[in-house]
């Protein structure tokens, strides 16, 4: 894990080597952008095991960034921001962040977060794909798939809906209670419950879209089920 590619993207040329720095202590391989653009380019052309992306960038800010690493990959992102606001958390948590930390930052909680956000990304696939009522999930593929009549719809997820829906599957007919689904499913430090409620809104919209809208339901004082139908 330690040899795993690190893009930083970050427009202060002192946090950006002070990041570097850390990061190289530890083994890994790093590279910098100092704007979104740049960031979006490199991030195409050297495919990073991980990002570290500020969100206040030159040329394309960091959620723009986010938005387009999104729609073509699910590479781990931590975003490194000094907007502390919850509403920009879960702005960031919603197109995908993995993680979110706060600007001033200890360096060596940066490289502890992207080691448990790395270890969490090579251990979370099973081998077998996961079937319930018309949904089937491939967590080596990273692939849900709802199957209505004739039709195979493939559900555009995030990462964190993706996650939360793996999980779920995987024992289906359980509650989860939103504290179990921060723990397994949502990025280390300051998970909310609340931001549970948005990605398994958004997912149950995505689902109800495809034609299994009655797949994932709402317990009413306790948490979620994925109904086996």
């Amino acid at each position: 894990m330690n040899n795993a590619l690190i893009l930083i993207i970050e427009d202060d040329p002192e946090i950006s080597d002070i990041i570097e720095t850390y990061f190289a202590r530890e083994g890994f391989r790093v590279v910098t952008a100092g704007d979104g653009t740049v960031g979006l380019a490199h991030h195409q052309r050297l495919r990073p095991d991980l990002v570290v992306l500020d969100i206040k960038l030159p040329r394309q800010d960091g959620y723009e960034v986010l938005a387009a690493i999104r729609r073509v990959s699910d590479t781990p992102v931590i975003m490194v921001t000094a907007l502390a606001d919850d509403l920009d958390k879960l702005q960031a948590l919603r197109i995908g962040a993995d993680d979110y930390v706060v600007k001033p930052f200890n360096p060596l909680e940066i490289v502890a977060r992207a080691k448990a956000v790395l270890r969490r990304v090579a251990g979370r696939s099973p081998d077998h794909v996961l079937r319930v009522g018309p949904l089937s999930v491939d967590p080596q593929a990273h692939r849900a798939v709802v199957e209505a009549g004739s039709e195979h719809v493939v559900l555009d997820l995030t990462r964190t809906e993706f996650r939360i829906l793996a999980h779920m599957v995987a024992s289906p007919n359980r509650v989860f209670e939103r504290s179990e689904l921060v723990d397994a499913c949502l990025p280390e430090g300051e998970a909310l419950d609340r931001t549970v409620d948005s990605h398994v809104s958004n997912l149950r919209r995505k689902l109800t879209a495809a034609g299994a809208g009655g797949v994932l339901t709402g317990v009413r004082g306790v948490g979620y089920r994925i109904d086996d139908i």
